[in-house]
């Protein structure tokens, strides 16, 4: 007995051991079939809001992740799911999440419409806190048609100073749209137009848009999402209307890591100059397309504000709290 003790408290010395020297969460950051995360900050905690990646039928709810430090991630279970958005049938995908007012609002995309004669597209829900529960804000989708040929999937808020942007599509066009104040709806532009396209050359879905140094980079995947060469690319402009002009890819696979490196956000550390990628994969041992894992990588700019490629890694980045 006392032996047997001695091997057991061995052993929980040694994992303790080895917690306190994780540095870093390795990638995946998270177990489970995530894809198409949304990184977002919220009272110096890490958010993670990814796609759950199933057979379309089965995407009926999303998961979140938090972490204080981009090493330790907690997992809160159905912060979404399609019992408080009726409308929304299967394919709930890529949220994407904004605080306004002390109140915690995200876009997603239902139901993968496939026409205008099909019921879905972009809705929004709200809630009182970053870990949900969400419900329906609209009760309808705020996008059910296509607009310059853009399916209405793949949404992105975008805050410029004090105003707000939806970015979104996919097959190939892109839109951006100016959010009302209460998100119930759009602002027309001063020509009358409602939805701008500024679809960059390779455009396929997953917009993401972020300023630094009063320029606007607009980022997007490239490929079809189930292959090994999906891919991020970037282009840079003086405002959020473009014109874009295609700089190149900064995302790809690596055949010694994993495939099909794609549709991903970027967080910044408010209190350093530290930028992560966050994005899905296809883990090498995987051909199935919705066998997607997230993963964190550092990125980093040349001295011409240009986005250098990005390496991809299965040791991830090291741990950071936001002081």
């Amino acid at each position: 007995m006392k032996k047997l003790l001695s091997v057991l408290l061995f052993i929980l010395i040694t994992q303790a051991i080895h917690a306190q020297k994780k540095t870093s969460a390795g990638n995946p950051v998270f177990q489970g079939w995530y894809a198409d995360p949304e990184g977002i900050i919220f009272d110096k905690t890490y958010w993670i809001y990814p796609t759950y990646s199933a057979p379309y039928d089965k995407q009926v709810f999303f998961d979140a992740f938090s972490s204080k430090d981009l090493v330790t991630w907690t997992k809160h279970s159905k912060i979404l799911d399609t019992s408080n958005v009726k409308w929304a049938k299967r394919a709930v995908w890529a949220p994407s999440i904004i605080e306004k007012g002390g109140k915690y609002f995200i876009f997603f995309g239902a139901n993968d419409i496939q026409s205008d004669k099909e019921y879905g597209g972009i809705g929004v829900a709200v809630a009182d806190e970053p870990s949900g529960p969400f419900k329906d804000y609209l009760k309808k989708p705020l996008i059910d048609k296509f607009h310059n040929g853009a399916q209405p999937i793949d949404q992105f808020v975008f805050k410029d100073k004090d105003e707000y942007y939806l970015i979104y599509g996919g097959w190939r066009h892109c839109n951006i749209a100016h959010l009302k104040k209460d998100f119930t709806g759009f602002i027309p532009y001063e020509d009358g137009s409602i939805f701008k396209e500024i679809t960059p050359e390779n455009y396929v879905e997953g917009p993401f848009m972020f300023k630094k140094n009063g320029k606007y980079y607009f980022m997007w995947s490239e490929g079809g999402w189930t292959g090994p060469d999906y891919s991020v690319a970037y282009a840079i402009a003086d405002s959020p209307f473009g014109p874009f002009k295609r700089i190149g890819k900064i995302l790809q696979q690596d055949p010694k890591i994993a495939t099909g490196a794609g549709h991903h956000s970027v967080i910044k550390n408010p209190k350093t100059d530290d930028w992560y990628i966050v994005y899905h994969r296809r883990p090498l041992t995987e051909k199935d397309g919705n066998s997607r894992v997230t993963c964190i990588d550092k990125m980093y700019f040349d001295e011409n504000g240009l986005i250098k490629p990005v390496i991809i890694t299965n040791e991830g980045v090291d741990g950071k709290l936001i002081k």
